[in-house]
């Protein structure tokens, strides 16, 4: 993959990195592992997410701390120029601090009207309980989707949303396994 810089040189992982993966690994059957790519010119260490695949957060830094410098309004002018805040840890605030916490890439655009638009990252929640109305990711017919997971009755039924396309509905069954919760996501603006 081309950065515009050169094109990214592999890192090795330390066997003790490498064992913390496996570790992770048991609790996702089908893990990909993340590529790590350093940057020649840069040295700027870049994790590569591959589309639909889950990454184990066990194994990734502790939590990033930052501060916000203030409050903007998303609507009129904010009176709270004054306003400070405690720093924001991104492991807390994206759920990241847990063994059962995994990364997908989306891919497509089947979520938009839930909020989640193709290219977005998902935090996945492995420990969690799926109830009526939550966001999954499913492996149906041998692939990772995102979708809603709805109760009809009590039959469950995976259901896209995006009002300008058309998406077969999936009914769960035998066949569907409900891998994880989305419990949080990242949008890079500058795509």
């Amino acid at each position: 993959m081309e950065s515009g810089r050169g094109a990214p040189a592999e890192v090795k992982e330390s066997d003790a990195i490498v064992e913390k993966r496996r570790t992770a690994n048991k609790a996702c059957s089908q893990y990909v592992p993340m590529r790590v790519m350093r940057e020649q010119e840069t040295g700027i260490l870049n994790m590569m997410l591959p589309t639909a695949q889950p990454v184990p957060l066990a194994d990734m830094a502790p939590g990033l701390r930052l501060r916000p410098i203030g409050v903007a309004g998303a609507g009129f002018p904010s009176p709270a120029q004054d306003w400070e805040e405690d720093a924001i840890n991104l492991a807390e605030l994206l759920r990241l601090n847990r063994a059962g916490s995994f990364v997908f890439r989306i891919d497509g655009s089947s979520m938009v009207d839930a909020g989640i638009a193709d290219r977005d990252v998902v935090v996945v929640d492995r420990d969690v309980t799926p109830r009526s109305g939550d966001i999954v990711i499913a492996i149906v017919a041998g692939g990772f989707v995102c979708r809603q997971l709805v109760y009809r009755g009590r039959v469950p039924y995976l259901e896209a949303r995006n009002s300008r396309q058309s998406y077969p509905e999936q009914m769960a069954d035998d066949q569907t396994e409900i891998w994880g919760v989305v419990r949080a996501g990242v949008r890079d603006y500058q795509r």
